[in-house]
């Protein structure tokens, strides 16, 4: 299963010649990551942190005013870290293929932290090793 989430565009988002800027779809990556995991029946209540991100840039993708669609699945979990990819999209037009590697951090001890069982059975269900789509993380 893949989570997607409808990211609307602002005009502070384009750059001098007329397109979304490069440095931007980290910011779009970070509203989709954090609409997947900090839901009311889903959470990763003791928080994350980013350890790392890899991006793929395909092609410009202009301002509008209707949002730009990012499918977001899991394509590796690991006792103290987990992958996310993701796909910048209109229907069959990627934009962006990326891929953050995401761990779990206890903000009381400052310290990352191992998965839960239930965070793991979380992820599980949004797995999906397609390696033709996955970025390499």
């Amino acid at each position: 299963m893949r989570h997607l989430y409808r990211c609307p565009l602002r005009w502070s988002d384009m750059d001098a010649y007329g397109h979304v800027n490069n440095a931007v779809f980290i910011r779009y990556l970070e509203e989709a990551r954090i609409d997947f995991l900090f839901r009311p029946d889903k959470e990763f209540k003791q928080g994350s942190v980013v350890a790392r991100h890899e991006i793929d840039y395909k092609r410009q993708l202009v301002h509008r005013h209707h949002p730009v669609d990012i499918e977001l699945w899991i394509t590796e979990i690991r006792a103290a870290s987990f992958t996310i990819t993701y796909e910048v999209k209109d229907d069959d037009l990627v934009y962006v293929r990326a891929s953050t590697v995401v761990v779990p951090f206890d903000f009381e001890t400052g310290r990352p932290r191992r998965i839960t069982a239930e965070e793991r059975d979380f992820l599980e269900g949004y797995r999906d090793d397609d390696k033709e789509e996955a970025v390499a993380a």
